[in-house]
């Protein structure tokens, strides 16, 4: 693995909402209006509850934030995977 490639901190746009915003053409809109790092943000923020219903509640109000222009998730400190010192405890 390259220096650039252990660098990237992108996520993958998990499947729920991927069909969340193939539901909703004016939220794709705003999605795709995002920063790559915006975008990633609120991946982070959507997929890192450790339960289900906290996900599912994350992913209802990503659509409604991210539809009235909100550009990233409030009161987040940021993806913990671009921090050197969080990875402990995020990655194995």
């Amino acid at each position: 693995m390259t220096a650039a490639a252990s660098l990237d901190f992108r996520h993958a746009v998990p499947a729920d909402l991927r069909a969340v915003l193939k539901a909703d053409p004016a939220l794709i809109v705003r999605w795709d209006s995002l920063t790559p790092l915006g975008r990633n943000e609120w991946i982070c923020w959507m997929t890192s509850p450790k339960t289900t219903a906290t996900r599912a509640k994350r992913l209802g109000r990503l659509a409604v934030e991210v539809g009235e222009g909100k550009r990233r998730p409030c009161c987040w400190p940021g993806c913990p995977h671009r921090r050197e010192s969080a990875r402990k405890w995020i990655d194995p």
